[in-house]
């Protein structure tokens, strides 16, 4: 079986608890969606970043609140580019499927559709 990597990236308005979680759910949701088959049971492990200006809470709590409880999951701090996109949450999954490269659906919400506008929705 392959593993595949599956893209996603949301911006919050600010740095609350109930934002962060909000919209990890809101990208987590769209990224099963428009990847059927995708379940927990088949995600090997998934890897959140955060910008600097994120602090509120994990958003691999949103994740465990979603019931991926057996999902390995970690939160890093993304890189601090100048001038990059502020208070974004992004995901890496990492997905165990058959499904080719070109069948996976990766989602970008708000204004981080700013980040890759050729596959944003």
């Amino acid at each position: 079986m392959t593993i595949r990597g599956i893209r996603g990236a949301i911006t919050i308005k600010q740095d609350t608890e109930d934002e962060v979680l909000s919209a990890s759910k809101e990208m987590l949701k769209g990224i099963l969606s428009a990847n059927p088959g995708l379940v927990p049971e088949a995600i090997a492990s998934a890897i959140f970043t955060t910008t600097a200006d994120v602090t509120s809470t994990y958003p691999a709590a949103a994740a465990r609140q979603m019931g991926w409880n057996n999902v390995p999951l970690i939160c890093a701090r993304e890189i601090p580019v100048p001038d990059s996109l502020p208070l974004c949450i992004r995901v890496l999954i990492h997905w165990n499927t058959k499904q080719p490269q070109d069948s996976i659906h990766h989602i970008y919400l708000k204004e981080a559709k700013k980040l890759r506008p050729d596959i944003a929705p």
